[in-house]
């Protein structure tokens, strides 16, 4: 693994979102003095939070996979997810609602997803869930320590018998064609296969290996953190400080002092000079390029996923067929994929993603008050409507969005609206997104794993990219990854030393939860954002 030459005893991190707080822990645990450097209030980058009217409003992703990822982040500083955030496993990890009326509760449990399946489709299908559940697994297992969670040099790195192991399992077949092998349903097809367009590709275009983001998902389990998914990113900046690192809030990278082929020093728009041994910047790629004067040599251009519409609503009721994730499928599934990817075309069919975070933090809204997040996903600014266009599309588009959740039984859903923010590609433009999508680069085969931009630049020695636009992708669990692949690169994956942790004087050392989490951010590349797309879902990452 190729990793920075000379001293790295200072790094500087740019962004206090959770690709950056995570290598702040990995960095501070392997020794290094580290400064993080974020424009915004406080931490969080797309893991946001707004406070509109006493409703504490998630501006980004709404899912949480794999805490152990975040774990082992917060252990590189002797510390513990536990410690800080008080995660609650959800039960059903979603539910789907389909076109027809009928609905199923997606459980993580294999034994109680069986029963379920049993009783939506019948005995035939309940088989073909555990044989899927079981290749689930067993592609979680040939992918993960070698093509998700390693640093790529060189696409010769992926010739590994775990590659031969991930042929035999079928994962470079098509995504629906290898779930159509375990199940017939088409709804119960739709819930697995749905998560390909995390990735910012079609099912039937996808890679089958794609269906391990379906493994964290519906095998793996789903958690809720108290106090929001804000409450994840204080919590890790709240260690960090502990363990030593220094936080500049509002604070804007706009120069960068080269010599020699290393980055020597940031400058801020207040004008201070930060002098740095090593660079990890975490913001948008084209930000990032800016700031290196920069940009990658590819032999096409990139691609990016699909966008979406966010409308936050603070409500004064609820509806007991939600779950805390609701997915609402449309009845069309290839035109829906068409529209968002080819024809950028609004979903003349939309399926969406539902959240109610009050359902288990009622402390998030007033008393008596519930919260709702609808994502709808919508084509970004590249196949799409402008980001122009979204100025006078945003709010019939809301009211339509609104309409369609009233016909689907959220009935007296627009009455009820006390509090609310309407996010569009417009926004995320605003914010510095490429082709207006927060979702950043797609996943296509030529943007994956070796092939995805490089978290090393070229010509700049010191350097190291991390987020979802580098690698390994989009989503919580991976850009909490790509944070531990750039610390690796400056330290050479030297692991943790003995970190004693120092609190500043003030610094409440209370769990990060609703009553410590109610500060607004923006983030040092948005202020709001999601970690997914979907015909209907939530990140990523």
């Amino acid at each position: 693994m190729k990793t920075v030459p000379g001293p790295t005893d200072h790094v500087v991190v740019v962004g206090a979102g959770l690709s950056g707080l995570a290598c702040a822990l990995h960095l501070l645990g392997a020794g290094r003095r580290v400064t993080v450097v974020e424009r915004g209030t406080g931490p969080g980058g797309r893991a946001g939070r707004v406070e509109l009217g006493g409703h504490l409003m998630d501006t980004g992703p709404t899912v949480l996979t794999m805490p152990h990822l975040a774990d082992e982040a917060f252990a590189a500083v002797g510390d513990s997810l536990a410690r800080h955030v008080e995660l609650v496993a959800l039960h059903p990890a979603y539910r789907a609602r389909f076109a027809d009326g009928t609905s199923l509760d997606v459980h993580t449990d294999g034994e109680a997803m069986e029963a379920e399946v049993r009783r939506f489709a019948g005995p035939a299908e309940a088989a073909g869930y555990r044989a899927l559940r079981d290749w689930l697994e067993r592609l979680y297992r040939a992918q993960m320590r070698r093509f998700i969670g390693a640093n790529f040099d060189s696409p010769l790195r992926l010739l590994h018998p775990d590659l031969a192991r991930l042929a035999a399992l079928g994962g470079f077949g098509r995504l629906d064609r290898r779930i159509g092998g375990f199940l017939s349903d088409q709804r119960l097809r739709r819930v697995f296969s749905f998560q390909a367009l995390y990735a910012g590709v079609t099912p039937a275009r996808a890679l089958a290996a794609y269906a391990v983001i379906a493994y964290m998902d519906t095998v793996a389990g789903v958690w809720f953190p108290k106090g929001g998914m804000h409450a994840l990113p204080r919590g890790m900046a709240d260690a960090a400080r502990g363990a030593g690192a220094d936080f500049r809030w509002s604070s804007e990278v706009t120069a960068l002092e080269r010599r020699a082929g290393r980055v020597r020093a940031v400058r801020l728009s207040s004008g201070e000079r930060i002098p740095c041994d090593a660079l990890v910047l975490t913001c948008e790629l084209p930000s990032a390029y800016g700031l290196l004067g920069r940009a990658p040599r590819r032999p096409v251009r990139l691609r990016h996923s699909p966008s979406a519409v966010v409308l936050h609503a603070g409500t004064d009721r609820t509806w007991p067929g939600l779950a805390h994730h609701t997915l609402s499928f449309g009845g069309a599934w290839e035109r829906t994929f068409d529209e968002l990817t080819r024809s950028g075309r609004l979903m003349s069919d939309p399926s969406l993603l539902i959240t109610r975070p009050t359902t288990h933090d009622p402390s998030l809204a007033p008393p008596g008050g519930h919260l709702h997040y609808v994502l709808a996903p919508c084509p970004n600014t590249e196949v799409g409507p402008s980001a122009a266009a979204w100025r006078d599309l945003g709010p019939r588009y809301r009211d339509s969005l609104v309409a369609e959740l009233e016909r689907r039984g959220l009935e007296g859903f627009s009455a009820s609206v006390r509090q609310e923010q309407l996010v569009t590609p417009l926004d995320w433009t605003a914010q510095g997104h490429a082709a207006g999508t927060p979702f950043s680069v797609a996943h296509t085969f030529a943007q994956t794993g070796p092939f995805r931009p490089r978290n090393l630049v070229s010509g700049v020695e010191n350097v190291v990219l991390a987020g979802c636009g580098t690698t390994p992708g989009v989503g919580v669990p991976t850009v909490l990854i790509s944070g531990r692949l750039a610390a690796d690169r400056v330290t050479a994956g030297t692991g943790r030393r003995s970190v004693r942790r120092r609190r500043p004087s003030g610094t409440p050392s209370t769990p990060a939860t609703a009553a410590t989490a109610a500060t607004p951010t923006t983030a040092t590349t948005a202020t709001t954002a999601t970690t997914a797309t979907m015909a209907g879902t939530h990140d990523p990452s």
